[in-house]
Parts: structure tokens; C-alpha cells; sequence
């Protein structure tokens, strides 16, 4: 059961990351008019950035079971944990509200949590 856990907040994971990406691509960065043109490309690459990120630590999550040892479980979990609290908080002060974003990555964690 633990296996399951960690292997749904890795699809879970990896799902908020291309969602990530494709609302930053298609409602963010197609409606903002960023000056220069040398600025809106690094703030694009910052934004994917943490999208491929994510896909990662998805990967690694899903793949955790199978790494052979409790310790390096642990550290995967522990890692996501960090990273994804960190979004889930920046998501929430920044909406202020329930947002779809920092609900689902506050799920994320919970699996991740249950797959210890």
C-alpha cells in the first residue's frame, strides 16, 4: 500500500507539473507583455523551470520503491516534501484562496507522506 502511495504522488505530481507548464504557456505568458524581450524569455525559462523540476521529483517518486533501500525512500520523500510545500505555500499567499494549484500539491505531499 505504501508502494501505491508513492506511486500515485509521483502520476500526481508529474500531472501538476504539465499543467504547470501549460497554463504558464498558454494564459500567462500569452497574455503579458514583458520589456525587454531578454527579461520575458529568462522569466519564461524560470517558470519551466520548475515545472521540469517537478516532472522529476515525480519520476522519483514513482521510482522509489524500487530503489532498494529504506534511506533512499526516505531522502526522495523528504526532498518532494520540501519542494512541494514550498509551491503549495507560494500558491496559496499568492491566490489568497482555494486554488486547484496548492490543493493538489498539498495532495501530493499527503501521498507522499503516506508512502513512507
Amino acid at each position: 500500500m505504501r508502494n501505491l502511495a508513492l506511486e500515485a504522488a509521483g502520476g500526481l505530481a508529474i500531472a501538476v507539473a504539465l499543467l504547470h507548464g501549460l497554463i504558464g504557456e498558454l494564459k500567462v505568458f500569452a497574455r503579458t507583455r514583458i520589456e525587454p524581450p531578454r527579461a520575458r524569455t529568462l522569466l519564461r525559462l524560470i517558470w519551466q523551470a520548475s515545472t521540469i523540476d517537478w516532472i522529476g521529483l515525480g519520476v522519483l517518486l514513482i521510482a522509489a520503491p524500487s530503489l532498494g533501500t529504506p534511506h533512499a525512500r526516505e531522502w526522495v520523500v523528504s526532498v518532494a516534501v520540501v519542494v512541494y510545500a514550498y509551491g503549495a505555500l507560494g500558491n496559496a499567499l499568492a491566490t489568497r484562496s482555494l486554488h486547484a494549484g496548492w490543493i493538489l500539491m498539498t495532495c501530493v505531499i499527503g501521498l507522499a507522506l503516506a508512502g513512507l
